[in-house]
């Protein structure tokens, strides 16, 4: 009796575990989406307009973040939250994992050379976006893992 207790326990273990990753895996694929789709706006306006490297990031950050949030905050605006209370949900649930991979991906464009002085016909300057977005996904994975594990997340 007490094997098949072991047995029942481990295995419901291991689909919590499994759950998390699904959900971690979930939860950093749509901060991906959000931030990368603010990320990569701003290096194409920044990169279009000829805007110095602090203002291409600058600005490449500011939408990264606002991508992020909006992807969060408009599902819960839908499910009748107020904007406030949409905001500091996905702040406390999400912020973490923007200011992550926005940094890497940051990081990842300035690390690798050319990408911050490429124009939008430059293959680099694409090779440095979706590099970008790989590292900051890598980057933000183990965030959410941790902050599902510890049901701080959740996706929405």
């Amino acid at each position: 009796m007490e094997q098949n207790h072991h047995f029942a326990h481990q295995h419901k273990t291991e689909n919590a575990s499994g759950s998390s990753m699904r959900l971690a895996l979930q939860a950093t694929l749509h901060c991906l989406l959000g931030c990368g789709i603010g990320e990569v706006a701003g290096m194409i306006i920044s990169t279009a307009l000829g805007f110095s490297n602090a203002l291409s990031i600058f600005i490449s950050v500011i939408l990264g973040f606002i991508g992020g949030l909006l992807l969060g905050v408009i599902p819960l605006l839908k499910h009748g939250f107020t904007l406030n209370n949409a905001l500091k949900a996905v702040i406390a649930g999400e912020g973490l994992s923007i200011v992550v991979m926005e940094s890497f991906e940051v990081l990842t464009e300035v690390t690798i050379p050319g990408v911050m002085n490429a124009h939008l016909t430059d293959s680099i300057f694409w090779i440095g976006m979706f590099a970008a977005l790989i590292i900051g996904f890598i980057a933000a994975f183990p965030i959410n893992y941790i902050m599902i594990k510890r049901g701080v997340k959740h996706l929405h």
